[in-house]
C-alpha cells in the first residue's frame, strides 16, 4: 500500500502549481473584491489542457482518473486561491462524466472537446427552491414538442450561468404520479443555455467566492433538441449519480487544499509574532490547536484519495466519498478559524487573506450535501441503520 503520489501524479501537481504561482494572494483579494470571474486563470488552465485530465484520449482528454482531478483541484485550492479558484473550473473536472459514460459518440465527439479546451462552459442545473437535497422532488418540466423538449421551471445554486453557455440540467419528463419509482422519469439533457427571452440568470449574492458567480436560473420554454438528451428518457437520475461522488471527492480535496493554506499562514504567523517578547507560536496554548488541525487534515486526506481511488477501480465508493466531503470540510473550516484566531485582530483582516479562506470553506460544509445527510447516508448504508427521513 503506498501513500505517496507517483512522479507522474506529482508532476501533475507541479504543473498546476507553477500556473497557480502568477496568481498570488494580490489576485485572489482583488476578485474577491471586484467579483470578476478569473478569466485569465481558467484561460491558463485550460491552456495546460488540464480541464480534460478526466475526459478521454479519444476526444482531447488525459483519459486518467478521479485521482488525478482530486490533485489538480487541490494544488489549486492550496495555492491560495481556494475555491475562487478551484470553483471556476470544477464543473468542467467532472460535470461531463454522464456524457462521458452514457452519451452517444455523436454527443462526445460534439461536446467534449470544446469543453475541455475551454471553448464551452458549462454550468448544473439540478438544484431547486422547493426540492433542495431532496433530488426526486424536482418540478422543472421538460415536456415533448415535435423534435424538441420545450422546458418550463426553475433551478438555484446555478455556478458560472452568469457565462455559461451550456447546462447540464435535470428536468422531469414524466408526472412522478405516473412514475413506479421516485427516481424514475427525471431526464438529463446537455444543451446550450440559451437567453433569448426563454431563459432568464440572476445573480445571487454571497458571503464569499464573489468571484464564482451563483444563480437563480428561470426557463420559460426554453427549447431543447430531442438529439440533447442524455441516454434514455426518465433514467436521468441514475444518469447523474456517476457525478455525484466524484464531484464530492473534488470538493473534499480541495477543502483539504484550503484547511493547509489556512495552517500554513498560521504557522507563519506564530513563528514570527512576539508578544512579551516571545513568538507566539512557542505558547501551547497556539502549537497545539495548529497541530490538531495538521493531524485532522492529513486524516480526511487519506480518505480523499481512498475515495478516488476506489472511484478509478470501478469499485464502491459511496460511503468513501461521503465521509471525504464530510471529514474534509469539518477538518478545513477547523484549520480556518483556528488560523483567523492564531493571527488574532489581523485574521480579521483582508490583507492578511485567512479571512476570505474562512468564508470560502464554508461552501464545502454545505455543498453539495449537507453534514447532516451525509451522516443519515453512512448510517443507513454502512451501519445499517433505519432509513432517517
Amino acid at each position: 500500500m503506498d501513500f505517496e503520489f507517483s512522479a507522474d501524479q506529482q508532476a501533475i501537481a507541479d504543473a498546476i502549481a507553477k500556473i497557480c504561482a502568477k496568481y498570488g494572494d494580490d489576485y485572489w483579494l482583488a476578485r474577491d473584491t471586484d467579483g470578476v470571474f478569473p478569466e485569465d486563470f481558467v484561460k491558463d488552465i485550460a491552456a495546460g489542457g488540464w480541464l480534460g485530465i478526466a475526459m478521454p484520449e479519444a476526444h482531447g482528454g488525459a483519459g486518467l482518473g478521479v485521482t488525478e482531478a482530486a490533485i489538480v483541484a487541490q494544488t489549486i485550492a492550496r495555492s491560495g486561491a481556494c475555491l475562487s479558484g478551484a470553483s471556476s473550473i470544477h464543473i468542467n473536472l467532472f460535470g461531463p462524466m454522464p456524457i462521458v459514460v452514457f452519451g452517444t459518440d455523436a454527443q462526445k465527439a460534439k461536446n467534449l472537446p470544446p469543453l475541455i479546451d475551454g471553448t464551452d462552459r458549462c454550468c448544473f442545473g439540478v438544484t431547486e427552491p422547493d426540492a433542495g437535497l431532496n433530488t426526486m422532488a424536482i418540478t422543472t418540466k421538460a415536456e415533448r414538442d415535435g423534435d424538441h423538449y420545450v422546458v418550463h421551471g426553475r433551478k438555484m445554486w446555478t455556478s458560472t450561468a452568469q457565462t455559461a453557455n451550456k447546462i447540464l440540467l435535470l428536468a422531469r419528463t414524466t408526472p412522478k404520479e405516473d412514475c413506479k419509482s421516485a427516481t424514475d422519469g427525471l431526464s438529463l439533457f446537455y444543451t446550450d443555455l440559451d437567453r433569448g427571452g426563454a431563459t432568464e440568470v440572476h445573480e445571487i449574492g454571497k458571503m464569499g467566492r464573489k468571484a464564482v458567480d451563483s444563480n437563480a436560473v428561470f426557463f420559460d420554454g426554453l427549447r431543447v433538441p430531442k438529439e440533447d438528451l442524455i441516454g434514455e428518457e426518465g433514467k436521468g437520475f441514475r444518469y447523474l449519480l456517476h457525478g455525484l461522488n466524484p464531484e464530492r471527492v473534488l470538493i473534499a480535496a480541495e477543502a483539504v487544499g484550503i484547511g493547509r493554506i489556512a495552517l500554513e499562514k498560521a504557522t507563519t504567523y506564530a513563528r514570527e509574532r512576539e508578544v512579551f517578547g516571545r513568538a507566539i507560536g512557542q505558547n501551547q496554548a497556539i502549537q497545539h490547536p495548529l497541530a490538531k488541525s495538521w493531524a485532522e487534515l492529513e486524516a480526511a486526506n487519506l480518505m480523499v484519495f481512498k475515495a478516488a481511488a476506489l472511484y478509478d477501480a470501478d469499485a464502491a465508493c459511496g460511503a468513501e466519498a461521503n465521509a471525504a466531503k464530510y471529514l474534509a470540510a469539518e477538518a478545513a473550516f477547523r484549520a480556518c478559524e483556528t488560523s483567523v484566531m492564531t493571527h488574532g485582530g489581523m485574521g480579521y483582516a483582508k490583507e492578511f487573506h485567512v479571512e476570505r479562506y474562512l468564508r470560502e470553506v464554508m461552501i464545502a460544509r454545505i455543498a453539495p450535501v449537507s453534514r447532516e445527510l451525509v451522516l443519515s447516508f453512512i448510517a443507513e448504508r454502512v451501519l445499517e441503520l433505519p432509513k432517517s427521513y
